[in-house]
Parts: C-alpha cells; structure tokens; sequence
C-alpha cells in the first residue's frame, strides 16, 4: 500500500490525519524480526518524511506572506489537527522498534535519541507545543508588521539596514533611531507574549517531570556531548580571549573614525570613510552570482545550488509581511532543501545566502541516508556546515571568480567577516547565558523587567566599551529583537560552539582548500549517525572550547585581518 503515498508534499497539503492514519496502522500491526525490519522502517521513513514534508512547506507559505489568513489558517490547521496525532502515532512506532530489541544498521545514535524521545514524551505536551507554535505565529506577525516612513515612503525596519552603512554618521543615527523606535513600540506586546511562551514551557517540563525547561531542552536537543556547566565555561572563555579582541578592535576602529566615543551606530559603516560595499542589484544576480561562487569551491556543490536555482527553492528578497530572519528548510519527501532570506542589497546578504547554502548542501550530502532519523542532527553540526561555508567561499568573492567585488573589496569584506566572527562569540554569550538565567529562575523571568535588568547586566559584561548614554530602554530589551529567545529557546549557542568547528575547517583549508573542502563534504554526509565529537573529526576538527583552542582562533583571526588590511 505504501507505493500509493505521493513523492512529494505538494500533492498533500490539504491532506487530514484520517488519510496518512491507515499507513501509520499498517506499520504498528505488521510483525517485525531480523528479515523485515530494514523495509519496516523504509515505509516508516516514507510515511513521516511526507508529513515532514507538508509542515515544511506550509511553513514555507505563512513565512513568505505573515499577512495571508487564508496561508495562516492552512498552516495552523496542519499544526493543530495533523500534527497532534501524527506526534502520538510515531511514539508508539518509537515504542514498538525499541520492544523489539532490533537495530537497523547505522541506527546506533538515531536509537539513543530515541530513548530519551520516548522518556520524556507526554502526550498532554503535544497540546502545549501547538500552543507553543501559534505564540511563534505570533511573533512572526508582530515583527513582520514593523514599518517606518523614509523619505515619505513605507518601508521595513529591515529595508533601514542599508543606511546603517552610511559613511554620513547622521544618516546612520537616524535610520538607527527610527529603527529601534519602531521596535519600541511593540515592547508591551512582546513582553505579553514573552509570559506566555515562559508558562507553556515551564508546564511542558512540569509534565515531562523534569527539574527545569533547560534540562528539558537539554533531552529534546539530544545534547549527550556537552552539559550546561560547559556552556558557562564556553562563556568564560569569551569573557577571557575574546572580549578583550573585540575590544582592541574597537579601540582601532574609533581612533579611524576620530570620535571620542563609539555609539551603536558606529558599527555598520567603513571606519574609513569609504562607500558601503553594494554588492548585487537584485536576487538573481545574488544568486548567480554565489552559484559561481560555489563551483569553485567545488563543482558539485556548484551543481546542489544550480539545481535550487532551477527549481524555485529560493525566496531571497525583503519585502512587506515577509517574516523576519533568514533559514534553510528542507522538502523531506524530496529530499531536496528551500532557503528563505530578507535581501536588500547589502554584504551581510552575501554571507546570509552563503550560510544558508552551507545548511541546504548538508540537506543534499545526508539524502543518501535511508531512514529520516538518520538525517536528523544539531544544531552545532548543522551550523558547522553553514558557518564552514561562509568561510570556504571567502576566497572567491572576486569578479574575476564570478563574485560581487574588485580584489581590494573583497578584502575588505572578508576582513569585516572575520571581525563579525569575533564580535558575535560575545554577543552569543549574552544571549545563551540570559537563557540559562531564564529557564533556572522563571519566577523572576516572568516579570520583563527583570529580564530587561539581567540582559542589560550580561551586556555589561559581554559587550563593554559603547556608549549608550540616553538609549537606555533600547539596550535593555535587545532581547526582544533576538527571535531565537522567543522560538528557538537553548539554539544559540550552537552557533558559538560552531563556529569553533567551521574555524578550523577554515584554517585547514588556508593549507589545503581541496582537501578541507573534501574532509567537510565527507563530515556533511554522516547525517546524524555520529557523535558531535565524531562529527568535528570527519571534518577534521576538534570539539572543545577551551581558552587555549580559543586564542589560538582568535590569533590567527587577527593576524589575517593584519594581513587583508595591507591589500
């Protein structure tokens, strides 16, 4: 019967769970040993990978237009009637593989994740993660909204980002301003909705019987390789190395700009005065561009962002109602990736479709994989993959490569990516410790003013040496503006813990491009079938985060940064 299921969600999006329930019933009734388990989990693949499939792409839909009701209700539909029951179905075929005693090949790891899925599995908690998904809706329509008049014309908040590259210091402050004002002005609805999502959480470790939303998290992330105690010491370890590298780098930047004290405005543009770097005029161009990009880094992934190309896997431009961010999906039952972007014309959209690329190859180099579970990983290993990506393309940004840029440009890009890299460890650290504070003190974190009070403390801490004389409330409620905080609780350091990794894929390819780029491609493709530490050797990396693999990093970032300035 399983030949009858469709190749692609496309042809299902209006499909109700009484249509999928059949196949899920056939799979917990057939009898399964040593000689039928690898077709079992086959369908099981099949079956979950067009649910997948579907979400995914109705995801995709409400994102590119938050304004559309009609999208909205598809999709919370889907969220609420479809998903429900398939989550409640695919614990009892959890259930039934682990009785069985049976391990399909290469399914060590996917089967310890299991484990843990199933002990803290409650099925009233799948109420409280639709509840969970509808307040991220909501996010999303309030951040999506956010416009501001320029020149006497409506535009996004996000349309402002250009003019922060000003080399007019008022033009940057009062695009910075108008920005954050607007931003502002929805603190007492993010705030409300900020209690909400802490309350459905705190409930959801209560029911899973878990001390606190973090050791909760902790589980459902299947983080086996680190423990939180290492997150603080991963902080510490900033605070130590990097803090004080950002800091020299500030201090060169502010005796270039002359100024007496550097503002939050004075980030964005060239210290020396030199027109901001306008790299494509369209989302086409963007995207042909990268694709030459990527065929020298290799032809076949050149021939992955090709394919995307050819079939509408790309939504890159910013425009009214859009959500915010950016991501990289995937169409499980195609196996194939989609990658959603807010372009306006600036390099940080050059990195931002760079990264993305780097998630969406990973989706092609794990589709060899036969069972779904296998494909599943992360987030310090996907990031690996992205923030690698960004790393490995920086040598071909030239014209003469098919790039954006004129050889002293593509300097000065590659030199404010590799300064970008310092300055985000810190800010990682103020955003992952604030959730540490958050989740083992929610009675304070309840109250937004508390928060306001801790962010603005780790700030301190993390982010010294601007002047934010007068900016008060904006500094305080950064975590507002930071949407992993609001939906993605505990994803951020993953970022911070790989960019250690995609440092050093980097490095080695500084010595060896084909052979780093070979080792990364080899690491891609172990899917979720290895261990993170695992993982960070394929690609011939080490997992750790200590002071001394730190500084070593940060050295050899400044010494190159040195070294690009003389071009």
């Amino acid at each position: 019967m399983f030949e009858k299921l469709p190749k692609t969600g496309k042809e299902t999006l209006d499909w109700t769970w009484a249509q999928y329930e059949p196949y899920v019933q056939e799979l917990l009734s057939r009898e399964l040993n040593a000689g039928n388990i690898n077709p079992w989990m086959k369908d099981w693949t099949r079956v979950y990978e067009l649910l997948g499939d579907v979400y995914n792409r109705l995801y995709v839909q409400h994102t590119l237009n938050t304004t559309d009701e009609e999208i909205e209700k598809r999709y919370l539909g889907f969220v609420e009637h479809v998903n429900p029951p398939a989550q409640i179905a695919e614990q009892k075929l959890k259930e039934k593989l682990l009785a069985s005693g049976l391990e399909p090949e290469g399914f060590e790891l996917p089967l310890k994740r299991m484990r843990v899925a199933a002990d803290i599995f409650r099925e009233k908690n799948v109420a409280l993660q639709v509840e969970e998904t509808k307040l991220a809706t909501e996010y999303d329509k309030i951040i999506g909204a956010q416009t501001v008049m320029w020149d006497g014309k409506e535009i996004t908040v996000e349309q402002l980002l250009p003019y922060f590259q000003s080399v007019d210091r008022s033009v940057r402050e009062k695009a910075w301003r108008l920005r954050m004002e607007r931003k502002l002005q929805d603190r007492q609805a993010l705030n409300d909705l900020w209690v909400k999502f802490l309350e459905v959480r705190l409930k959801m470790a209560e029911n899973a019987d878990e001390p606190d939303f973090r050791a909760l998290r902790w589980k459902q992330f299947s983080r086996f390789d680190y423990l939180p105690e290492d997150c603080e010491e991963f902080h510490n370890t900033i605070e130590e190395v990097v803090v004080p590298a950002v800091q020299r780098m500030n201090e060169r930047r502010r005796q270039q700009l002359k100024f007496d004290k550097l503002r939050p405005w004075d980030f964005g543009n060239d210290a020396l005065g030199r027109e901001p770097l306008r790299p494509f005029e369209n989302a086409s161009d963007l995207d042909a561009k990268c694709e030459a990009i990527f065929n020298h880094v290799d032809p076949k992934l050149g021939d992955y962002f090709a394919h995307m190309r050819r079939n509408d896997l790309l939504d890159l431009p910013n425009r009214k109602g859009k959500a915010p961010g950016g991501y990289c999906t995937a169409y499980p039952a195609e196996r194939v990736p989609f990658i959603f972007m807010n372009a306006v014309g600036i390099h940080d959209d050059v990195q931002t479709l760079l990264h993305e690329a780097g998630h969406a190859f990973h989706v092609y180099e794990t589709a060899h994989l036969p069972y779904y579970q296998q494909g599943e990983y992360g987030a310090e290993v996907a990031e690996v993959a992205s923030m690698s990506m960004e790393l490995l393309a920086a040598p071909y940004l030239t014209k003469d490569k098919g790039g954006f840029y004129t050889t002293q440009e593509a300097a000065r890009a590659r030199i404010e990516h590799l300064e970008n890299a310092l300055v985000f460890w810190p800010y990682m650290a103020v955003v992952d410790a604030f959730q540490h504070w958050v989740y083992t003190h929610p009675n304070e974190a309840a109250d937004p003013a508390n928060c306001d009070k801790k962010w603005g403390e780790l700030w301190s801490r993390f982010k010294p040496g601007v002047d934010w004389s007068g900016l008060e409330d904006i500094r305080i409620t950064g975590w507002q503006r930071k949407l992993h905080i609001f939906q993605v609780p505990f994803y951020y350091v993953d970022y911070g813990l790989a960019q250690l990794g995609a440092a050093q894929v980097w490095a080695n390819s500084m010595r060896d491009q084909a052979g780093a780029v070979a080792a990364y491609r080899k690491a891609l493709a172990l899917g979720g079938t290895v261990s993170i530490p695992q993982f960070f050797n394929a690609a011939d990396a080490e997992f750790k985060f200590d002071s001394g693999t730190m500084r070593g990093i940060v050295d050899l970032i400044e010494e190159q940064v040195n070294e690009l300035e003389q071009v």
